[in-house]
């Protein structure tokens, strides 16, 4: 399976009583729609699946397989602590009709590469889905090594790895040592246009929830081979890339939302507010996002 374009990394809205708010859900994903994104990625760190029920990530998941249209790509962020509770949403996303999940290592455990391989492995063996390896090692506590990754490359069900380790040289590593295996997808939203130009051809992005449009709008210049243009918009889109990686990715990618006038409410603990001096710094950093 090709993946192309830009896939927003969905957040999940929550109303006053810290509900999930589907109607303005429906709303972001209408905007999205129409800034031009190619997929849906509900249930991954920037949803706050760990803050979501089993029964809430099903609803997620069925709130979005029922949005989308037949052209568009859904992948379905499954992650858990154990890989039984990895089975378990795997094939519930499966049951839902997702073809395709985005799995980084298990968080806390801290697993082996060797253990790794085999929590993949058994994953496979018992959901028919695709694979979309997701390396986050800051977040994890757990690398994806390229030791995993020649593991796998042969295997047709493995087929692409969202990037987000910040290095660009690994990025170079699996563009040039997995080419027509493992995809590789940006997952790295200030480095973006680089990767692109390292070969990938898709983008797992965040940021996309309050930028969609440039984005998107980085995707298709580049593409057109306007490389002037895709500069000009990264430079732009560069400063509040930046501040989303010096932390409270989620806080702010949702004030990002509610500066766009497309509220998702607050984060659910133990994620806590942004202070005033971070809602003044990222608004600052959107204006040339705006003026574009």
């Amino acid at each position: 399976m090709k993946l192309s374009g830009v896939m927003p990394a969905l957040v999940t809205p929550f109303d006053q009583n810290n509900e999930i708010d589907f109607g303005a859900f429906e709303k972001l994903l209408t905007h999205f729609r129409e800034a031009g994104v190619t997929g849906w990625v509900p249930n991954g760190s920037t949803g706050e699946y760990f803050s979501l029920s089993t029964e809430e990530r099903r609803d997620v998941l069925q709130f979005v397989k029922d949005f989308a249209n037949d052209d568009e790509i859904l992948i379905a962020g499954t992650n858990a602590p154990a890989t039984r509770e990895v089975i378990e949403q795997t094939a519930l996303a499966k049951e839902i009709g997702y073809d395709n999940v985005l799995l980084a290592p298990p968080f806390y455990t801290r697993p082996t590469q060797d253990e790794l391989i085999k929590h993949y492995e058994t994953v496979l063996a018992e959901v028919d889905v695709n694979i979309v390896l997701y390396s986050y090692p800051a977040k994890d506590g757990s690398d994806i090594s390229l030791e995993l990754m020649d593991h796998f490359a042969d295997n047709p069900r493995v087929i692409g790895i969202k990037e987000s380790s910040g290095v660009l040289q690994r990025a170079i590593e699996i563009s040039s040592r997995y080419d027509g295996k493992i995809q590789l997808i940006s997952g790295s939203d200030d480095i973006a246009l680089d990767f692109m130009f390292w070969g990938a051809e898709s983008w797992i992005c965040g940021p996309s929830n309050f930028m969609a449009k440039a984005c998107c709008d980085l995707d298709r210049a580049y593409k057109a081979g306007k490389l002037e243009e895709a500069r000009r918009i990264m430079s732009a889109l560069y400063r509040a890339m930046n501040i989303l990686e010096s932390g409270k990715f989620v806080q702010k990618i949702k004030y990002g939302c509610e500066l766009q006038g497309i509220p998702v409410g607050e984060c659910r603990a133990p994620l806590g507010p942004l202070t005033d001096e971070e809602k003044a710094d990222l608004k600052a950093a959107l204006e040339p996002v705006l003026a574009l």
